[in-house]
């Protein structure tokens, strides 16, 4: 049994908050497609009204607010992110709330939004509740979106990946093939579009999957894998000696310089015009009849 599913999820989704300019400056951001799925499909555009789930250290909070919304709804429960986020968005170009809850308990603002997003952070949620309170907090007619950065992309394996994979082997006796990869992703996409479908609010459910590559030095590579939850949960000798044996295969088999396949799915889904505020389930498939 691997670390990761060792540690409870309750502490692994905690860890993120610890250094949050250290977190900002290890992970990667997400690719120009991301935003232009948005802006072609979701009505990202000057004025719109967003809502983001668990926005961290702002990435995405930033490239909204730069794409014109105006205005944004930041709902993130680490109150260490909290108060980052209000020294790095200060002074921003629209108006920004922060709601300092879980996004379960959190109240948000009457007026409904144009779009919701969430970047990294939807897989802690319980989804079939979350999907609810999103599809309320929309208008008729919005979007809602949510992605994530998947750092070995089973559809194009690297030979990083394959030394990453022996990497993972030899410290916690597990390791996932490419064909494995591919077919959890699978398993995955098909999870998340029958929650999204099966919920009664939302129509025009979608997925894209946008694949892209980072070349980055071993400095970086390893600062990218030391913000992951089941390399920070590690005991401090485990997660030492892990990164350390990251760092040699960036050195000693890429020349200090590795290419990180990466894959981003983009799930997207537009709120039934027609469906009542909150509206779920057989009520919500009646609204479309």
């Amino acid at each position: 049994m691997d670390v990761a599913t060792r540690v409870p999820r309750s502490r692994r989704k905690t860890v993120f908050g610890r250094d949050p300019a250290a977190y900002e400056r290890a992970r990667l951001g997400y690719p120009a497609r991301v935003y232009a799925i948005l802006e072609e499909r979701c009505g990202l555009a000057r004025g719109a009204r967003a809502l983001e789930i668990g926005p961290g250290a702002g990435t995405v909070s930033r490239e909204l607010l730069g794409r014109g919304v105006g205005a944004l709804t930041l709902v993130e429960p680490d109150r260490r992110f909290v108060r980052y986020l209000r020294r790095r968005l200060e002074g921003a170009p629209a108006p920004v709330t922060i709601v300092p809850k879980p996004f379960e308990r959190a109240v948000l603002p009457s007026r409904p939004y144009d779009l919701a997003v969430a970047a990294s952070s939807f897989h802690w949620l319980p989804p079939r509740r979350s999907l609810r309170k999103i599809s309320g907090a929309l208008r008729p007619g919005g979007w809602w979106a949510n992605w994530n950065n998947h750092h070995g992309d089973p559809y194009r394996p690297t030979p990083f990946q394959s030394a990453l994979e022996e990497l993972y082997r030899a410290e916690d006796g597990r390791t996932t093939t490419p064909a494995e990869g591919r077919a959890q992703d699978a398993r995955s996409a098909r999870k998340r579009l029958s929650a999204h479908r099966a919920s009664g609010a939302f129509d025009k459910v979608a997925l894209e999957r946008v694949h892209w590559s980072a070349t980055l030095p071993t400095a970086r590579v390893v600062a990218l894998w030391a913000s992951f939850s089941d390399i920070v949960t590690r005991p401090p000798a485990r997660r030492r000696r892990f990164l350390e044996g990251l760092a040699r295969i960036v050195d000693e088999q890429f020349d200090g310089q590795a290419t990180i396949s990466v894959l981003t799915p983009v799930y997207t889904a537009r709120r039934i015009c027609s469906v009542e505020h909150g509206g779920s389930g057989a009520r919500g498939r009646r609204a479309r009849s």
